[in-house]
C-alpha cells in the first residue's frame, strides 16, 4: 500500500513518494501479475504473501542524496526558497541551488530512489546487494569507509541525478531548460534530426553542482575521502555520457520505413548501473601521496602510472561479506538465496561461502490468462506452480 502524506494538507516530498508509489504500483500491474508465494522453508514454517524477489521495493536514497533529504520533513512543502533551508544536511552551495531551482529537487528526490533500485537490481546476484542503502543515513561501514562499494554508489548517484535531470528536461518538468540541442553531425541516409533530444548538458551541469557540493566544503571529512567521492561521482557521469545514443523512429506508408526521425537519448540508468558495475569489479585501489607540492590520488600498487578518468577507486579494501559483522559493514549471506546451477556470483558454492545451503520448495500462486473487456475491466485465472529454492546456510 502506498503512504499517505503526513501533515496538514501533505507536503510536495510527501505527495511525489505518493504520487511516485501509486504510478510504479500501476505499471508492475499492467505489466505483470503480483505472485503471491507460499514459502515452505527449511523449519516447516508457511509463510504467504508477496514474492520478496520480483519487484525491488522503493527505499530510502543513498549517499550523495541521502544526507541531505533523508530527514526531509514529510509535511514540507518545497514552494517557498525559505523551505530550503529546513532540508537536514544541505551545504550552502545546495542550498543556493535549492532557492534557485526548487523543481530541481523533486527530480532529486526522484533520483535517489531511482539509484536505490538500480543498485540493488545490479548487485542481486553477489554478496554485498546494496542493502546498506536502505538504512540511510545511518550506513554501515561498507558505505561509511572508502570502499569499492562507496565507490560504486557515489558513482551511481552522481550518474542518477544528471540522468534524472537530463531527462526531466525533455518531458517539460523543467521550466529551466528544454530538449537538448540538434546534433552538428548528420543522422545518416535516409535519417532526419527530429524529436527531443535528452538534455545531457543541462543535467551534467546542475547535477554536478548538487552532487559535488559537500565534497567542496573544506571543513568536513578527510580530503583523502573527498578527492575519492569526486573521482568516482565524475566516472558516473562519464558512464552517463556513454550512454547517449541515437534512438531513431519509423515514418513511412504502410509502415515502411522510407525515412527516419532521430534524436540523441540516454540510456536507462539500469544499463549505467551495469557499466558502472563492470568498472566496480575492476577498481583501484589507491592512496594519498604527496606529489609535488599537493597530494593527489596514485594507485598503490602501481606507482608508475596515474589513475586513469575511467576507473572507479577506493581506498580501504572491502570484508568478504560472508558473516555478518557491523563492525566492518558487512550484512552476511545467511538466509540468501542462492542458485544451484550457477557457476557465476550467484551461485550457491560462491554466494554461501562454502557453508552449505538448504533448499526449500515455493508454491507460487500468480494471475494468469487475463482478459481485457470492454468497457474497462480485467479478468484473470490464478494459476498456481511449485518452484524449489535454495538459501545459505
Amino acid at each position: 500500500m502506498c503512504p499517505r502524506p503526513q501533515g496538514v494538507g501533505g507536503g510536495a516530498i510527501a505527495l511525489l513518494e505518493q504520487g511516485l508509489c501509486v504510478l510504479v504500483s500501476q505499471l508492475l500491474l499492467a505489466k505483470a501479475p503480483e505472485p503471491i508465494e507460499e514459502r515452505l522453508g527449511p523449519g516447516g514454517q508457511v509463510q504467504r504473501g508477496p514474492s520478496l524477489s520480483v519487484f525491488p521495493s522503493i527505499g530510502s536514497c543513498p549517499l550523495v542524496v541521502c544526507r541531505a533529504l533523508s530527514k526531509t520533513p514529510a509535511a514540507l512543502a518545497l514552494n517557498q526558497t525559505q523551505h530550503c533551508k529546513q532540508l537536514e544536511g544541505l551545504v550552502s552551495a545546495q542550498v543556493q541551488l535549492c532557492r534557485s531551482n526548487l523543481e530541481l529537487m523533486h527530480t532529486i528526490v526522484h533520483a535517489a530512489r531511482e539509484v536505490m533500485k538500480a543498485c540493488r537490481r545490479a548487485f542481486a546476484d553477489m554478496r554485498w546487494n546494496c542493502s546498506s542503502i536502505e538504512l540511510a543515513p545511518n550506513y554501515l561501514l561498507d558505505l561509511e569507509r572508502g570502499t569499492r562499494e562507496s565507490a560504486f554508489v557515489y558513482a551511481l548517484s552522481a550518474a542518477a541525478i544528471s540522468h534524472a535531470i537530463a531527462r526531466a528536461c525533455t518531458s517539460g518538468d523543467l521550466p529551466g531548460c528544454s530538449c537538448g540541442p540538434v546534433p552538428g553531425e548528420p543522422p545518416g541516409p535516409g535519417n532526419r534530426w527530429g524529436g527531443c533530444a535528452d538534455n545531457l548538458s543541462y543535467g551534467l551541469l546542475m547535477g554536478a553542482k548538487f552532487s559535488d557540493a559537500p565534497m567542496k566544503v573544506k571543513k568536513t571529512g578527510s580530503q583523502a575521502n573527498k578527492l575519492m567521492r569526486l573521482h568516482n561521482s565524475e566516472v558516473g557521469r562519464q558512464a552517463l555520457r556513454a550512454s547517449l545514443e541515437m534512438k531513431c523512429k519509423c515514418h513511412g506508408v504502410s509502415g515502411s520505413c522510407s525515412i527516419r526521425t532521430c534524436w540523441k537519448g540516454l540510456q536507462e540508468l539500469r544499463d549505467v548501473a551495469a557499466d558502472l558495475k563492470t568498472r566496480y569489479l575492476s577498481a583501484t585501489k589507491v592512496v594519498h601521496r604527496p606529489m609535488g607540492t599537493r597530494k593527489h590520488l596514485v594507485p598503490k600498487d602501481l606507482d608508475i602510472r596515474p589513475v586513469k578518468d575511467s576507473e572507479l577507486v577506493y581506498l580501504q579494501s572491502s570484508p568478504d561479506f560472508c558473516m555478518k559483522n557491523e563492525k566492518v559493514g558487512s550484512h552476511g549471506t545467511q538466509d540468501r538465496q542462492c542458485n544451484k546451477t550457477s557457476h557465476g556470483s550467484d551461485s550457491c558454492d560462491l554466494m554461501c561461502c562454502g557453508r552449505g545451503y538448504n533448499p526449500y520448495t515455493d508454491r507460487v500462486v500468480e494471475r494468469c490468462h487475463c482478459k481485457y473487456h470492454w468497457c474497462c475491466y480485467v479478468t484473470c485465472r490464478r494459476c498456481e506452480r511449485t518452484v524449489e529454492r535454495y538459501v545459505c546456510k
